[in-house]
């Protein structure tokens, strides 16, 4: 649904978005993420066409942009930045404004757009009354009356409590539950791991990680968490041993991380439990543990500043 080659945004002597390669497959929800600054609302402009890359290509929904610009946009919902709207005017009287550009079957799917996001009692009411949360459920809706195959939504739990939170991320499910794509961009790491089937992870203007879910938080050195008896004598016996790399105490358990270049876990794993158990500490718990999308983007990141 979204495909782009090479894609580079330069201001002045600043590059704020570099080559990226950047692949959404269809009827998907998708992540791009990253810290503040690092590019992604820059390439969600690019895609809508409201400024030229510097070099690059770029496709949506198949079709080369910007030959075929307004074509592929008439399929496209998008918020980027923050949905911005007339404050006098009622959350209604907006969506009927929007919907007087599109198609005439636009103005039918209203109705069912401000149900869809839980805004039909309030409906009537001035926008500059609404809360953030509500602004970002009426773009949405906004969104929605174009009946999209493709949302781009820029940072769409901006500002949300925690219910609001929630209710984006069951709303963005139901999206792509009917077949439709969703790209999501946000800072929010922990939110969108809770999303998304798959992701790229930016820093500094550049993909650096792309991959589903478990790919990319399956791909640090193996670990895994050693409840027993003494944890402390369990991690010391643990510690000067080839195959481990690091061994600690953490929350009440121990937390041993593999050497990164083992390839026969689960026999390391074996002998591990072996010793504990031949130096008399019994174990009750040892079991793996798979990084958050959050210590990823940590690891990723940090290794970058490293290298540089």
């Amino acid at each position: 649904m979204v495909a782009t080659e090479h894609l580079t945004k330069r201001f002045g002597g600043a590059t704020v978005v570099s080559k990226v390669d950047l692949r959404v497959p269809r009827g998907t929800a998708f992540g791009y993420v990253g810290p503040n600054g690092a590019g992604k609302t820059t390439l969600i402009r690019m895609l809508l066409g409201l400024i030229r890359p510097t070099s690059g290509r770029m496709e949506l929904l198949g079709l080369p942009l910007p030959a075929k610009r307004r074509q592929a946009l008439a399929r496209v919902g998008s918020i980027v930045d923050e949905p911005r709207f007339h404050g006098h005017m009622t959350g209604r009287q907006n969506l009927w404004a929007i919907a007087a550009a599109r198609e005439p079957e636009a103005h039918a799917r209203i109705e069912p757009a401000l149900a869809r996001v839980g805004l039909l009692d309030r409906a009537d009411d001035r926008v500059a009354k609404y809360s953030m949360g509500m602004r970002q459920r009426l773009g949405i809706a906004a969104c929605l009356i174009a009946d999209p195959e493709l949302l781009i939504l820029d940072e769409p739990m901006n500002g949300l409590d925690p219910a609001g939170i929630d209710e984006t991320r069951v709303l963005i499910r139901s999206l792509v539950a009917e077949g439709r794509t969703v790209v999501l961009s946000s800072h929010l790491l922990d939110e969108v791991e809770k999303t998304v089937d798959a992701l790229a992870i930016v820093d500094q203007g550049r993909i650096v990680a792309q991959g589903s879910i478990g790919e990319l938080t399956r791909s640090g050195p193996p670990t895994f968490v050693v409840g027993s008896a003494d944890n402390h004598r369990a991690g010391a016996l643990l510690a000067p041993l080839a195959s481990v790399a690091r061994a600690a105490v953490e929350d009440g358990v121990l937390r041993v991380s593999l050497d990164g270049r083992i390839s026969a876990v689960n026999e390391v794993i074996a002998d591990i439990n072996r010793r504990l158990v031949e130096a008399g500490i019994p174990i009750y718990r040892l079991e793996p543990e798979h990084a958050s999308l959050e210590q990823r983007f940590l690891e990723i990141t940090s290794r970058l500043e490293e290298a540089a």
